[in-house]
């Protein structure tokens, strides 16, 4: 019988998305790609011992929350983009005590040649 706490980390890696977040016109009206990480921190003591998808965090739900925002109201910021997805997250589900989801944009509007421009936000539960 299994007893033990089971704080467990659930990783979601490399969600793709073509989005219109931006400072400038042009990312709001043209769009550019964008991937997204969710790395949550979550009691699974209940769903380890029932092994019922009711009783734990379904990815599924966190992909459909980042869909909401990605393809939601624009932000300026990849960092405001990244707390809203982490604080829908901790206020939806319960039992999620962190989230720390990265945010990066892969087409960046700038006269240098990089890979992309990434944020990373930590949310945390309030005790």
């Amino acid at each position: 019988m299994k007893k033990h706490a089971a704080n467990t980390r659930l990783s979601l890696c490399n969600a793709e998305f073509y989005a219109f977040h931006g400072v400038r016109e042009e990312e709001r009206t043209m769009g550019g790609r964008y991937q997204v990480d969710v790395d949550i921190i979550y009691d699974a003591s209940s769903a380890v011992v029932s092994d019922i998808l009711t009783d734990t965090v379904n990815y599924e739900e966190i992909l459909y929350i980042v869909n909401e925002h990605m393809s939601g109201e624009p932000c300026e910021l990849i960092e405001s983009l990244a707390y809203d997805i982490g604080t829908t997250i901790v206020e939806r589900f319960l039992t999620v005590k962190h989230a720390s989801v990265r945010v990066r944009k892969l087409n960046v509007p700038i006269q240098q040649v990089l890979d992309y421009v990434e944020a990373e936000i930590t949310i945390g539960r309030d005790s």
